[in-house]
């Protein structure tokens, strides 16, 4: 059944609806600033600009090929929650427990400074910080779709212009995360990031909840 213009604004809406809570750009604009306080501002900029562009590489491809990876690694997205909860428990509780001072331990990078950058852009600043288990799942699960032909690939296409639009959202809540962090001031600042660290360890264990349960009541099924 083809689908017309409401149906395709329908479907876009309910990819953004499903992902743009979970990514939660704007929550996690302060542990993105806590994780590359050490770089200049121009490189901040610049690995914003890099993670949105992650962000959709990640979700698109999720989205087209997620489900067919999984199946031919014999993974489910209960296993995926697992690890990747793991991955985000790990992060969480590091920069919980960072020594307030952290200045002497973590100079300020001046030299190289984009190499620096380049090498957090992915890990962990796209993954798991930006799109976790729990995205991938939602982008994985959007990317399986009933229809056929033409209809397929409309939706899929509308799938790709949702998760676009998430990561130009990532990118501008990074983009401008400075002048959030500047209106708190140093105090504030020192509070909102142990609080996202402590929000950031309990997404983790949510999603590594979730993971065990998905991995347990198939078992208690009579």
């Amino acid at each position: 059944m083809p689908l017309n213009a409401t149906d395709l604004f329908t479907s876009m809406f309910v990819a953004i609806a499903a992902l743009l809570p979970i990514v939660n750009p704007v929550g996690s604009a302060p542990i993105f600033l806590s994780m590359s306080a050490d770089l200049p501002g121009e490189s901040r900029r610049m690995l914003s600009r890099q993670v949105g562009i992650n962000a959709f590489v990640l979700l698109g491809s999720a989205m087209l090929i997620g489900s067919h990876v999984l199946r031919f690694f014999g993974i489910s997205i209960p296993i995926v929650r697992v690890g990747g909860g793991m991955l985000v428990v790990a992060n969480g509780w590091r920069m919980l427990n960072a020594d307030a001072d952290r200045s002497a331990e973590r100079p300020p990078v001046t030299d190289a400074w984009e190499r620096e950058a380049a090498r957090r852009a992915f890990y962990p600043l796209t993954f798991p910080l930006t799109i976790g288990p729990g995205s991938l799942s939602i982008a994985v699960t959007l990317g399986t779709r009933p229809s056929s032909g033409a209809a397929s690939i409309l939706e899929l296409v509308t799938n790709l212009i949702a998760a676009a639009i998430v990561s130009a959202s990532v990118f501008l809540s990074y983009r401008f995360a400075s002048r959030l962090i500047a209106f708190l001031g140093e105090t504030g600042t020192t509070v909102f990031e142990r609080l996202s660290s402590f929000i950031l360890l309990c997404i983790g264990v949510s999603i590594l909840w979730s993971g065990i349960l998905g991995l347990v009541q198939p078992l208690l099924k009579p």
